[in-house]
């Protein structure tokens, strides 16, 4: 049987079941008002990448919400090996979301107390490329219609499929946003890093505006660690068309080249040596490389 076409399982408040018959009450929270958050832990060769920085985002959000998570630190990681186990994951993605739960439908929180609603599902994703050429992609730019808090991970991605599906109309694989003062702020779904005409390696500073990407944190920790400068500093779209290389960060993207933006090349329009660079630091990283 092919891999891909296996039956999945899904863990759904204590119980793990068939992913077709793991289902949500339509009363939960998460259904009437997207009342919820949720976390991406990337699972590569039977481990997973970057693990305790996707579960303390996780608690961070939680925490912006006024949530708590219905069962322990120890428990929410145990829930992850066991779902990674029944799907046989040898690559892929665990998704964890968290709702308020069941309430009779009212915007303020329930008067009553309720359980938090707690899923995690898994999906399988093709290894990580050799090279990141083969990866490398189109992006346009669109404007960033999100909410004031995108520092919290909540699961009200509207906003986010529009720009994604702008991005897939137009062929190409990511949409980054621009705020009303031209700036830009991240992808719909990643952090959005540069090299300006200087030279100088550049990502926006956290603030509520863009979530803390733990892919981003990760790498900055390995270009520390490296040695390598960069810049946590805010850029216009007028600097990133201008910018020498392009490249993405995020938990299904590690780091992903972008060689033409609205149409235009990105530098050369090819990988550039910065990119590449870091591309094989966390290819390391993740282990597809050797040390």
């Amino acid at each position: 049987m092919n891999r891909l076409n296996m039956s999945r399982v899904a863990y759904v408040n204590g119980r793990y079941l068939p992913q077709r018959a793991a289902v949500v009450n339509i009363e939960d929270r998460a259904v009437q008002f997207a009342d919820s958050i949720y976390e991406v832990v990337h699972f590569y060769n039977a481990r997973f990448i970057d693990e305790q920085g996707h579960l303390g985002r996780l608690e961070r959000s939680l925490r912006e919400i006024s949530l708590t998570c219905p069962i322990s630190p120890q428990g929410l990681r145990q829930v992850l090996r066991e779902v990674a186990a029944r799907n046989r994951l040898t690559h892929g993605l665990l998704y964890i979301q968290i709702s308020r739960g069941v309430a009779r439908r009212d915007h303020a929180f329930p008067t009553q107390p309720t359980r938090p609603t707690l899923v995690v599902s898994a999906k399988r994703l093709p290894a990580y490329p050799a090279t990141p050429d083969a990866w490398a992609v189109r992006a346009i730019t669109y404007p960033d219609h999100r909410w004031g808090r995108c520092d919290i991970k909540a699961t009200g991605l509207l906003p986010n499929v529009l720009a994604r599906q702008a991005a897939r109309t137009q062929g190409a694989a990511e949409a980054i946003l621009i705020d009303r003062d031209e700036m830009v702020t991240e992808g719909a779904a990643t952090t959005v890093w540069m090299v300006d005409q200087s030279g100088a390696l550049r990502t926006r500073p956290l603030d509520h505006a863009i979530l803390p990407g733990c892919t981003r944190e990760a790498l900055a920790a390995l270009l520390r660690d490296a040695g390598i400068d960069f810049e946590e500093r805010a850029f216009s779209k007028a600097e990133l068309y201008s910018a020498s290389e392009i490249f993405l960060t995020g938990a299904t993207s590690f780091v992903k080249p972008v060689v033409q933006l609205d149409n235009f090349p990105v530098g050369e329009g090819i990988t550039g040596p910065v990119t590449r660079h870091l591309f094989e630091l966390f290819a390391r990283h993740v282990g597809t490389q050797p040390g």
